[in-house]
């Protein structure tokens, strides 16, 4: 059994992929641009599990065509990687707000697209956030759209497939490296959720044959 993991050199994908390794997948890293950390991650798993890294601009669907070159087969994939440029909305530039929606909506349907080609049954699981359903923030209009996408992506791949589970995981505001950068004053209003323990939530979504179809909401320690 294996998966991949898109944007897992660092972040909740890390943790993603190393709960996946502590139960005994082999494991795919995608990176983009942190290559040393993809590597420091793969020499951590590699004593447990075979493990691959690959580096692919999910953007990109000649990258992405040969990411899957790499992959005979695929049980699972998690489609985590993701971008974020906040500013006002109306500074914004058409530009940079295709930037964000072209790889993390265009970029999520291009890795499944080709992930489906490798896969016979097994799962997908698509990393959407709460800014698709109920908290939204101005400054990124265009990453909340692309995460409302992603929920549309989930139900019509769902429907689209017969053999493979799709779903998607809506968190709040998690606790990684990229937001220790906010203002300390703006961090202590948060309840953010521990990135190893959403990792055990993705982990058992994409394992349980019965849950297919699914929006799941993760913030303010509970799932609606």
């Amino acid at each position: 059994m294996n998966v991949l993991v898109t944007g897992s050199s660092r972040g909740l994908g890390k943790e993603i992929i190393k709960v996946f390794a502590d139960n005994g997948y082999d494991c795919i890293i995608n990176y983009n641009k942190s290559e040393k950390k993809a590597f420091e991650l793969a020499d951590e798993l590699k004593s447990k599990v075979n493990v691959k890294v690959i580096k692919c601009d999910i953007s990109n669907e000649d990258e992405v065509k040969e990411m899957f070159r790499e992959i005979e087969h695929l049980d699972i994939l998690i489609n985590n990687a993701a971008i974020a440029d906040d500013k006002d909305p109306l500074e914004k530039t058409a530009l940079e707000f295709n930037r964000i929606i072209h790889t993390n909506l265009t970029g999520t349907f291009l890795v499944s697209k080709y992930a489906i080609e490798k896969m016979t049954d097994g799962s997908i699981v698509n990393i959407s956030s709460t800014n698709a359903i109920d908290t939204y923030y101005p400054e990124s209009i265009d990453y909340d759209a692309s995460k409302a996408g992603i929920i549309s992506l989930t139900h019509n791949f769902a429907k689209y497939l017969s053999d493979i589970r799709v779903n998607s995981i809506c968190p709040d505001w998690i606790d990684t490296e990229m937001n220790k950068e906010m203002a300390e004053d703006y961090r202590q209003k948060i309840n953010f959720i521990k990135a190893e323990d959403l990792a055990k939530l993705v982990f058992r979504v994409a394992t349980d044959k019965k849950i297919n179809d699914q929006i799941i909401r993760v913030g303010d320690n509970s799932v609606r």
